[in-house]
């Protein structure tokens, strides 16, 4: 009787610890909505996952807050002015970079202007194209001229027909100017920031009026694509790089720390814009931005 009463009483301990060991086990797992068990992970040493996830988005803003935003017109500093005297681009103070050019583009948008500005988008290069009212014709001229603006270039006024200024009465001179600061502005959303006249030709009463109207009064240094010994890329090329024009009577060189080249919307000037570049920069020119050209006050 003892020997049965000994043999029960093992029995009764080994079932008790096959039960204590099966509940630890359930502790281990969660049920999921259709009954069955799964795998819980570890919490590593996170309280709760409300926890983990706010911890994680911390980190993602505060990569986010490391980024760099992109230099925009407002980054730039005025650091040139325009000298009324020669027209050259000029430090406003002492210490800044002195062998600048400034390019520029006349009489666009009529055959090549996008293509050109396209091209000067690769090269890293700003320009101003001064654009004329009879190019400005219908929905296409229109989509040409916010192509290149949309590429980042400054978008200048060359009167709506392209006179001679001083042959015409004021009333005419203020319409040749005014209509294509206001057909500007529809195309491309904002008012030309400079002005140059057709042959250079000012007067007294043009540069009033550009002034109120909040423009930059520009001429140029020098240019030859409107010559016609230079109406041909291989001459024009050593042109504009050397600053002399010989067949001009250009005998000396118009290159100079600030000069304000005028080149026009011609193939000729297209084929050899890449290479004037590229000659100018290995002359240890850069170009600069026309953001960073002062514009008097009105």
């Amino acid at each position: 009787m003892k020997q049965w009463m000994l043999i029960l009483v093992c029995s009764s301990m080994l079932f008790l610890v096959a039960c204590q060991n099966e509940n630890e086990s359930t502790d281990e797992t969660t049920s999921n909505t259709d009954g069955n068990t799964v795998e819980t992970e570890p919490n590593l040493d996170v309280e709760t996952n409300e926890d983990y996830e706010e911890l994680t988005n911390e980190e993602d803003t505060e990569e986010q807050d490391t980024r760099v935003e992109p230099v925009t017109e407002e980054d730039i500093e005025v650091q040139y002015r325009s000298n009324e005297k020669n027209w050259a681009i000029e430090p406003i103070e002492d210490g800044i970079e002195e062998n600048v050019l400034l390019l520029t583009i006349d009489d666009a948008p009529d055959k090549y202007a996008l293509e050109m500005a396209q091209l000067l988008k690769e090269l890293n290069v700003p320009a101003i194209f001064f654009v004329n009212g009879h190019f400005l014709q219908n929905e296409e001229d229109y989509e040409t001229l916010r192509n290149i603006h949309e590429l980042g270039f400054h978008i200048g006024n060359h009167t709506m027909t392209h006179p001679v200024l001083s042959d015409i009465n004021e009333e005419r001179q203020k319409e040749e100017i005014i209509e294509l600061n206001v057909l500007v502005e529809k195309i491309i959303g904002e008012k030309p920031k400079f002005f140059r006249a057709p042959h250079g030709a000012n007067t007294d009463y043009v540069k009033d009026l550009v002034k109120q109207e909040g423009m930059l009064l520009m001429n140029w240094t020098y240019g030859y694509d409107y010559f016609e010994p230079y109406m041909d890329a291989e001459k024009l090329k050593e042109a504009m790089i050397s600053g002399e024009g010989p067949e001009v009577d250009v005998n000396y060189s118009l290159l100079q720390p600030g000069a304000n080249l005028l080149m026009h919307d011609r193939e000729w000037t297209f084929e050899a814009l890449e290479d004037i570049v590229k000659g100018l920069r290995d002359k240890g020119y850069t170009f600069v931005n026309p953001e960073a050209i002062e514009i008097p006050e009105s």
